[in-house]
């Protein structure tokens, strides 16, 4: 009976001992993931409050300032993101006057992406995005190590069940809705005006 208590008591601590690495790692995760989240969320707030950009936007606008994109297709594969998430960004970026969108001279089925004047001015006073900078960490990471985080991350999402969530680029849903132009505005107004049949007296 002694020697059975023994090896219970063994196997109890092997158990614990188990416990807590498999705790002291799930720790060392969600601190790694509180210190990226902190770090986005500061440059987030930093970006709005410097150029009235959301991090995102200000991603988007560095990426087009080093070259234009011959399509959101290309503007998605360069900034490691979704086409659907990035072409909100871009139409945002393009109802500020911040980005131009025309179709290409080779291709009219395309959308060529450059930075205005405009975007070029305000990127000029922008902080540098800490999504630039967490991607060029990714980027740096050898190959085997990068692709075992992905596919840790990956499994990581199926058991918390969030894998049909839409990979929206970081805090873009969160970016205040802005109020339409003034010019938008007056050119509504006229054309209401041009419509009303005119009193003669």
């Amino acid at each position: 009976m002694g020697a059975h208590g023994t090896r219970s008591d063994v196997e109890l601590s092997t158990s614990l001992t188990t416990a807590l690495s498999v705790s002291s790692d799930a720790q060392s995760v969600l601190d790694a993931f509180r210190r990226i989240v902190r770090q986005l969320r500061l440059s987030a707030r930093d970006a709005e409050k410097t150029v009235k950009l959301s991090g995102a936007q200000l991603f988007v606008l560095e990426r087009l300032a080093e070259a234009p994109a011959s399509s959101i297709a290309e503007l998605a594969t360069r900034t490691l993101t979704d086409p659907s998430s990035v072409s909100v960004v871009v139409q945002r970026l393009v109802a500020r006057g911040l980005v131009s969108r025309r179709r290409a001279s080779k291709d009219a089925r395309r959308a060529e992406l450059t930075i205005t004047a405009a975007g070029r001015r305000r990127l000029a006073r922008a902080p540098e995005p800490v999504q630039a900078r967490l991607v060029e960490a990714l980027l740096r990471l050898p190959e085997r190590e990068l692709r075992s985080l992905a596919r840790g991350l990956t499994t990581l999402i199926q058991e918390m069940g969030a894998e049909g969530e839409a990979p929206t680029m970081f805090f873009e849903e969160e970016a205040p809705a802005r109020p339409a132009s003034a010019r938008s505005s007056r050119t509504a107004q006229t054309s209401r005006r041009s419509r009303s049949p005119r009193v003669r007296g």
